[in-house]
């Protein structure tokens, strides 16, 4: 279960990554408008999630019960960051009218939000990865499948 729950983290965080690029590399960390994923947001889910995938492999190489519910809590505030990351894009996506997605000013161009580049896809699929990581990483911790 150990291992399983490190290679589905780590599938996780391969979307993750891919999403954290197409952010960057569209402008995220410079909007500032309201109804964006803020930076702070972003970067707090990814330390996060990347001190407990560094915990959880130190886990797996010690079998330390400790580091594996640590490693579970992070992951609980993760999850709870990433519901609400994705509750934000999702409220994008929804809005009828041009004013978020289709917006042109006269100095910057188009103000569609970075994270509205995130393929869906890769969003659903990162989503439901972390579901069965919180699963697996449970199941682990408490010793089923040992």
């Amino acid at each position: 279960m150990d291992w399983a729950a490190l290679i589905v983290w780590i599938l996780t965080a391969g979307g993750g990554f891919v999403m954290l690029a197409i952010w960057f590399t569209r402008g995220g960390p410079r909007q500032r408008e309201q109804g964006r994923i803020k930076s702070p947001l972003i970067f707090s889910h990814f330390a996060l999630a990347a001190t407990g995938l560094v915990l959880w492999i130190i886990y797996v190489a010690t079998d330390s019960d400790a580091l594996a519910w640590i490693a579970f809590a992070l992951l609980l505030v993760v999850a709870a960051l990433g519901f609400t990351m994705f509750a934000i894009w999702y409220r994008q996506r929804a809005q009828t009218g041009a004013a978020v997605t289709q917006a042109v000013t006269a100095t910057s161009g188009p103000t569609r939000p970075a994270e509205q580049n995130f393929p869906v896809v890769v969003v659903g699929l990162h989503g439901v990865a972390a579901a069965a990581t919180i699963v697996l990483v449970l199941l682990a911790a408490a010793g089923v499948g040992s």
